[in-house]
């Protein structure tokens, strides 16, 4: 998850003065929005220095109006990363693989992209291989509209002819990697994931509610149903997909606070050496640290060491936290689409643990003139994920907005910019501009960007066929009412926005034409977060 998605997703309710008033109290406030028998809830379960409480809100199903309870099985979404690397980890532990090996000593099927990519790479996120979910939205077939399985994943990879990067060069969240990483578990083991992990982790740990979804038509008691909003109230929406490892753990709040506390506790099988394994962060081809370890995120929440990983599939909202130097672990399962699951559990812990209510800011404010911040407002571009930035001035404060949340930032002093969720941006000049540096996950640099005039390109020169021999689909260009389209099959149509020289943006994602040595357009290069350069040859 990247900081631009944290900020969407873990922005904070202000906290009320909750002085003496117990735990059940603060559960009861934090989810009071979701008190109603009309609508989905959550469950939440804490443990605080050894005792626990759990609640549950809302409704598990709405068309047979059953009320959701603690027991209530909820889908993780990504909170079940961190047990697929304690599966991969207990194998490492026993000497049957190394978090070090090549992956095509398991998974010939890779092709060899010219540089090694390993085990530790795929549970760090440094692998550089494409997330799968973008790549099938890209072939037409994203959740919903294909049952996907373990096998289509692997054969998608084994057709992938480049990477987003090489191997341990950067951080970018891939859901691909644990795919991977839950085939290699089989493959080693020599039986299904669900059931190496239902015996060497769940069973052991008395996980009993917990199990993979690896057939999603399995009757499962008391699972409860997802749903979201839709434009006349709520509507289902559950994860039809047989794909498990990175996401698709089925688990009860009772349960992952189980797991919360075998971790603090060195319980787990493996002992020691696995929760050792488990959060201990990452470091980049150059040394750099990140904050991702194996399956969990290891930071500071507030000044507070945490342990966190938050997760969403179809109408699926989940968060595990750990707070072991406080003994606090918050576990949050919603079955709502726009539930706030990390939010929630970032309030309880404010709250129980006496926490700041904001970030502090690394510095004092300094204000900055109304004419130097107007100089730095405009669209900003990284070239190499093809990502842009958007700087406005609103009041006397600096805005950033990457398409989503607009963040407005603190100045901290030589035009270099701070917010608690988007991170740092400094301003640096270039000659006769400025560009943008930026610090999230990794550092980026933005160049200033104008949108091209309609008038100074033809737009007919990018009609055609276009296809991509690695996702085996085509797309088509034309021009209609003087705009780009895009269509796919078997309905599929987007317009094209300009936003620089032979780039044009839809839907998230970027397209950036390539020209031969005549100014012929020959192929056009497809950009979308976790996917880049996907290119599409001009037939």
């Amino acid at each position: 998850m990247t900081r631009w998605q944290g900020f969407a997703l873990a922005a904070l309710l202000a906290p009320a003065s909750l002085a003496g008033q117990t735990t059940a109290g603060i559960l009861d406030s934090v989810f009071v929005e979701w008190r109603s028998t009309q609508g989905p809830g959550c469950t939440v379960g804490v443990d605080s220095a050894g005792t626990r409480i759990s609640r549950a809100y809302g409704m598990a199903n709405l068309e047979y109006r059953v009320p959701l309870r603690v027991e209530s099985v909820v889908e993780s979404g990504s909170v079940a990363k961190q047990f697929t690397s304690a599966a991969v980890a207990l194998l490492a532990i026993r000497g049957k693989l190394s978090l070090d090996d090549d992956i095509r000593r398991h998974l010939p099927e890779v092709p060899d992209f010219g540089a090694t990519i390993t085990i530790r790479h795929l549970l760090q996120h440094t692998s550089g291989l494409r997330d799968q979910w973008g790549l099938l939205a890209l072939q037409g077939f994203p959740p919903g509209a294909e049952v996907h399985s373990l096998a289509r994943i692997l054969d998608l990879v084994a057709h992938q002819r480049r990477l987003n990067f090489a191997p341990g060069a950067e951080y970018l969240y891939s859901n691909t990697g644990y795919a991977l990483a839950a085939i290699i578990v089989q493959r080693v083991s020599g039986m299904s994931f669900a059931k190496f992990s239902k015996d060497e982790l769940f069973q052991p740990l008395g996980m009993r509610q917990t199990e993979w979804r690896d057939d999603y038509r399995k009757v499962v008691i008391d699972r409860a149903t997802a749903y979201d909003r839709g434009p006349g109230g709520w509507v289902q929406d559950m994860p039809f997909t047989n794909v498990h490892g990175n996401g698709g753990l089925l688990t009860t709040v009772g349960d992952l606070l189980t797991w919360n506390e075998a971790l603090t506790r060195g319980t787990v099988p493996g002992g020691a050496e696995m929760v050792r394994m488990l959060e201990t962060p990452g470091k980049l081809s150059d040394g750099s640290p990140i904050q991702y370890a194996l399956g969990l995120g290891v930071g500071t929440f507030r000044g507070t060491r945490a342990v966190t990983h938050g997760g969403a599939t179809a109408g699926y909202r989940t968060y595990l936290a750990r707070w072991p130097d406080k003994g606090l672990s918050v576990a949050v399962l919603c079955n709502a689409g726009t539930a706030n699951a990390g939010g929630y559990a970032n309030q309880i812990a404010i709250r129980l643990l006496n926490l700041p209510a904001t970030e502090p800011a690394p510095g004092p404010a300094v204000a900055l003139a109304a004419d130097s911040l107007t100089a730095l407002a405009g669209v900003y571009r990284d070239s190499v994920p093809d990502q842009t930035l958007t700087f406005a001035v609103a009041g006397n404060a600096l805005t950033a907005s990457p398409g989503g949340p607009t963040a407005t930032l603190t100045h901290l002093g030589g035009l270099r910019f701070w917010h608690p969720q988007a991170g740092e941006f400094r301003f640096e000049r270039r000659g006769d501009h400025w560009e943008v540096v930026q610090f999230a996950e990794a550092w980026r640099r933005y160049v200033p960007q104008r949108r091209p005039d309609p008038a100074s390109y033809k737009a007919t020169d990018y009609e055609g066929t276009y296809r991509s021999p690695e996702l085996e689909v085509a797309y088509q260009i034309v021009v209609e009412n003087g705009a780009l389209v895009l269509k796919s099959r078997p309905a599929g149509r987007l317009t094209l926005i300009p936003v620089y020289a032979d780039g044009f943006s839809t839907a998230g994602r970027t397209i950036r034409f390539q020209r031969d040595a005549k100014g012929r357009v020959t192929a056009f290069r497809v950009f979308a977060g976790r996917v880049r350069d996907v290119v599409f040859e001009k037939q």
